[in-house]
C-alpha cells in the first residue's frame, strides 16, 4: 500500500509489522528529476534505530468483556451478537483492569448511564443500581421521571418519583419547567435553519 522504494524513510511497528512511510531521504533527493508536490523529504535517522513509541488504545469494559468471552476474540466485536458474558470472565477482567490502573498502564474514564422513565424499574433494579453506584468503576447516573408520588414497582410503598428513599437520598434532583411560547419558537427556528426549511 505504501509503495516503498529505495530512498524512502519508513517506520516498522515491531508488534504488528505495519509499515508507515515517513517520506524520502534528503540524501536521495537528487536521484530523480520529477517528483510530485506531495513528496516530503526527511532526515535519515541516526544512532540507535530501535525506539519505543507509546500507543494509546481507548476501549470500553464491554468491549474487553466481549473479546475475552468469545473464541473469535477481537473479531467478536464485529459479529454484533455478543450473547451472555459469564460473571467469572467479568470478575477476571475487573481484577486485571484494577491491576493495570495500579501499575499506571490503564486509566479509567467513567461513562454515563441515562435511564428515562425510571419509575418503571422495580425494587430489584433499584437495589442493583444502589450496589453498582458504590463500585469504583461506577458510571455517572442520570435518571428522568415525570411522576410525583407513586408506588415503587414490586412493593406496596409509595415514594417520590417511584424511587426508593435510600437511593433518592443519594440523588441530586433538578426540576425542569415546560418551555414558554418564545422558547418553543426559538427552538423551532434553530431546527428549521438546520433542516433548511422555511
Amino acid at each position: 500500500k505504501e509503495k516503498v522504494t529505495s530512498g524512502d524513510v519508513i517506520v516498522i511497528d515491531k508488534a504488528t509489522g505495519k509499515v508507515t512511510k515517513l517520506g524520502r531521504s534528503f540524501a536521495r533527493s537528487r536521484d530523480y528529476d520529477a517528483m510530485s508536490g506531495s513528496t516530503r523529504f526527511v532526515q535519515c535517522p541516526e544512532g540507535e534505530l530501535q525506539k519505543r513509541k507509546e500507543v494509546t488504545h481507548v476501549v470500553s469494559l464491554h468491549e474487553i468483556d466481549v473479546i475475552n468471552s468469545r473464541q473469535q476474540g477481537f473479531l467478536a466485536l464485529f459479529a454484533g451478537d455478543t450473547g451472555e458474558i459469564k460473571s467469572e470472565i467479568r470478575d477476571q477482567i475487573d481484577t486485571k483492569v484494577t491491576e493495570w490502573r495500579e501499575e499506571g498502564k490503564a486509566e479509567f474514564v467513567p461513562g454515563v448511564l441515562f435511564i428515562d422513565e425510571v419509575h418503571m424499574l422495580d425494587i430489584e433494579c433499584f437495589s442493583f443500581l444502589n450496589r453498582a453506584l458504590e463500585s469504583t468503576m461506577a458510571p455517572v447516573l442520570v435518571i428522568a421521571s415525570n411522576r410525583g408520588i407513586t408506588r415503587i414497582r414490586g412493593t406496596n410503598y409509595r415514594s417520590p418519583h417511584g424511587i426508593p428513599l435510600d437511593l433518592l437520598d443519594r440523588l441530586l434532583i433538578i426540576h425542569t419547567k415546560p418551555y414558554t411560547e418564545t422558547e418553543i419558537r426559538e427552538i423551532l427556528a434553530i431546527r428549521c435553519e438546520e433542516e433548511d426549511v422555511q
